[in-house]
């Protein structure tokens, strides 16, 4: 089976993105189960003069370092097409698969969070 992909943005010039990648579980309260989509869970942070990251959830904060990934992987959104469109042609079930961003790196956080508690 042949799947067709489309990238109209060129190699060079394809948004970057990174996975975050984090050891435990990341629980959702209750409350925010039904609104996950755009849901802010923390703030991550980077240096300028270092290859360290931060990120802040709550109370917590989490140290970690990019890694390149060993095979790129593509992120990408399918696009139905109609049948009168001739760039579809070929294409299984009128749709097609279109190239939205290039994952390159991860962004590991390997160790426990740090506690931040302020002492009185």
């Amino acid at each position: 089976m042949q799947i067709r992909i489309k990238c109209s943005c060129g190699a060079e010039s394809c948004r970057e993105w990174a996975i975050i990648e984090l050891q435990g579980v990341v629980e959702v309260q209750p409350s925010f189960q039904d609104r996950l989509q755009n849901l802010v869970i923390g703030q991550l942070c980077r240096p300028s003069s270092q290859e360290s990251y931060t990120f802040t959830v709550g109370y917590h904060e989490l140290t970690g370092s990019k890694v390149p990934l060993k095979k790129p992987l593509l992120v990408l959104k399918k696009v139905k097409c109609m049948d009168v469109d001739q760039s579809c042609e070929g294409s299984s079930a009128g749709t097609d698969l279109e190239v939205v961003g290039i994952i390159r790196h991860r962004i590991l956080f390997n160790t426990r969070p740090q506690a931040l508690i302020s002492k009185p």
